[in-house]
């Protein structure tokens, strides 16, 4: 699925779900949010503050709130109870591209062997775009933020996502698979090109700051957990390579993304 279908779905359930929950008095808010994206991936050495500064890319997203605490068809707050002050749900659709290479000991300068050549050459790239919703909880109180009774709000969420992702692999020495351009028998197998889907949950801590009566700036630290190891489009496992062990290869691909967001409260 592409951006724009994506895009479209979004629209469609976030004016659905503004049209459904306008008729029980809740609330609306809109925003945007971008920020460096760090990719853990099979792209590197396991641990390795190189791998994981060099493997970073970049992410935007669009995001719509239902609040709870507030009712749209009168503008006053809603029934005072514990779950619509410190509730809101969050649907989400998020883009971001990152580029890979191999980092760490295996690919210092003084290595000179043809492994070591050959994981230099290789290359990869992933376009992901994701979809879902999650429940937010802020520990203080929604309306007394709100109201303008503290510039700061922190929260935590979590949720889950739908998951379409892209990758690409390639070597500069020629095709893969090749006994010249592929550590073999570790990585025989281990690449894949074309697009696929999968499920991520989706955890998160963050902060807004109050700007004015209907907008936030937000901060928010998230990691993303897929359900797939072909997000970035190289796996490399015993059960394609014949059997060779991989014991660094012990976890699914997974992201940590640090983004600032715009958040802007519907009337």
């Amino acid at each position: 699925m592409n951006a724009r279908s994506l895009l479209l779905v979004f629209l469609l359930l976030a004016t659905a779900n503004q049209e459904l929950h306008s008729q029980f008095g809740f609330s609306h808010e809109i925003g945007v949010i971008t920020g460096p994206v760090a990719f853990y991936s099979d792209f590197g050495q396991r641990n390795d503050f190189e791998t994981n500064k060099g493997n970073v890319g970049i992410g935007v997203g669009l995001i719509h709130y239902i609040n709870f605490s507030y009712r749209a068809d009168c503008n006053c707050y809603t029934r005072d109870v514990y779950f619509n002050d410190h509730f809101k749900i969050r649907n989400e659709i998020d883009y971001h591209v990152t580029n890979f290479e191999h980092f760490g000991q295996w690919v210092d300068p003084d290595r000179t062997s043809e492994t070591a050549d050959q994981l230099r050459a290789m290359k990869g790239k992933s376009r992901v775009f994701d979809i879902g919703t999650q429940l937010e909880y802020f520990p203080l109180s929604i309306r007394d933020f709100a109201a303008g009774g503290y510039k700061i709000a922190p929260f935590g969420s979590f949720g889950v996502h739908w998951v379409s992702f892209d990758p690409e692999v390639y070597s500069e020495l020629g095709p893969l698979n090749s006994p010249f351009t592929t550590p073999l028998p570790k990585y025989r197998d281990a690449f894949q090109q074309e697009g696929d889907s999968t499920w991520s949950i989706v955890m998160s801590v963050g902060i807004r700051y109050k700007l004015s009566p209907l907008s936030d700036l937000m901060l928010d630290s998230r990691w993303q957990y897929y359900f797939s190891n072909w997000v970035d489009g190289l796996n490399p496992s015993e059960e394609f390579n014949g059997g060779f062990p991989v014991p660094e290869n012990k976890a699914n691909d997974w992201i940590y993304w640090l983004n600032i967001g715009y958040i802007y409260y519907l009337e």
